[in-house]
């Protein structure tokens, strides 16, 4: 089993109504919330029982399907590749979500459950009334206009291999126990990540088994794990972490629900940046060093360096798609890159 020494800092006393957004964005560090979401009726009910959370949840379902994965009980709750990575070792089935909850209501008193996990459901998408129960606040400035993504997660045992998201991201654990496994985003070549185009949940995840890591195999590793933080969440605690953190999440209850806040601080008509990434594993990777070489200046000039150098010494009129980047110049943009790709 890797071993993390250092713990993830903890704040405690804080409300649903008094979190201090601002100063998590500007420490741009994994902070633990400490009871953050204690006050909810459903981490109330899953502190009864598993059973009682269970029901709590049904109540307010509409009955549309959900995305559930279902793994064999050999899996461990670990959602992964196939030994020879030719597939992913689970299914995925469009399920009603009371089915689901009552599979796994009937393995609670099972020590080597079959692997059932939702991940990822837009909350009001399928138990529409939960969120004016269980909740946070979001009347800060930073959120004028739009409000983060809520999603939920529900299952038995299981592991979420690291992997990192684009978004900011404010966990709360509403019902059993989780730990997050947290790595800065400079670890990337020391978590050893797997395929782009195929991944159990979306993002490229982590080709290290935490609990038996073969550091023949994955020697930095090791460099990793000095640089890991470890979050141990109870009912009622939150985590949040910064866009692009790595981050491996177990759920260790026989019953887990987790809801999540997913924002980012960049525009809405913003390109994603994977896109960018994929475009140049198209047009740069593969060109001879010293051509690379170049083009790492020319990107530190335009894009990694301040915005304000490239332009400082020509006339407004002139900056072109220089500029500072709104509504219509990411329009423009679009239309120039479709434009080129499409010749």
């Amino acid at each position: 089993m890797a071993i993390v020494e250092r713990k993830t800092k903890v704040i405690e006393g804080l409300r649903p109504d008094t979190i201090p957004w601002r100063e998590l964005i500007a420490a741009a560090e994994p902070v633990v919330l400490k009871g953050l979401a204690g006050s909810w009726e459903l981490v109330q009910a899953g502190r009864r029982s598993a059973s009682e959370a269970i029901a709590y949840l049904k109540s307010f379902y509409n009955g549309r399907t959900v995305g559930a994965y279902l793994g064999s009980p050999e899996i461990g709750g670990r959602y992964f590749y196939k030994d020879d990575l030719s597939g992913l070792n689970f299914r995925c089935e469009r399920l009603p979500l009371d089915q689901v909850l009552d599979d796994i209501a009937r393995h609670l008193d099972n020590t080597s459950p079959p692997s059932i996990y939702v991940g990822s459901t837009t909350l009001d998408a399928c138990l529409p009334g939960l969120r004016a129960r269980n909740d946070l606040s979001f009347d800060s400035e930073m959120f004028a206009g739009s409000r983060p993504l809520t999603s939920i997660w529900i299952g038995n045992p299981s592991i979420a291999s690291a992997h990192y998201d684009a978004p900011n991201n404010l966990a709360c654990c509403a019902v059993g126990r989780r730990r997050f496994t947290l790595f800065p985003p400079e670890q990337i070549a020391n978590l050893y990540p797997g395929p782009l185009d195929l991944t159990p949940g979306g993002q490229a995840v982590s080709m290290v088994d935490f609990a038996n890591p073969d550091f023949e195999k994955f020697p930095r590793f090791r460099d990793a794990l000095a640089a890991a933080q470890v979050a141990e969440l109870e009912p009622g605690d939150a985590v949040f972490y910064p866009s692009l953190w790595w981050h491996q999440v177990e759920a260790l209850s026989p019953f887990n629900v987790l809801i999540n806040y997913w924002w980012s601080d960049a525009p809405g008509y913003m390109g994603t940046p994977m896109n960018a990434l994929y475009h140049a594993l198209l047009s740069l990777r593969d060109r001879p060093e010293q051509e690379k070489r170049a083009w790492r200046h020319i990107f530190d000039y335009y894009i990694f360096g301040t915005s304000d150098l490239p332009r400082e010494h020509l006339p407004e009129k002139a900056c072109g798609v220089l500029g500072p980047v709104d509504e219509d110049r990411a329009r423009q943009l679009r239309a120039m890159l479709l434009h080129k790709m499409n010749r």
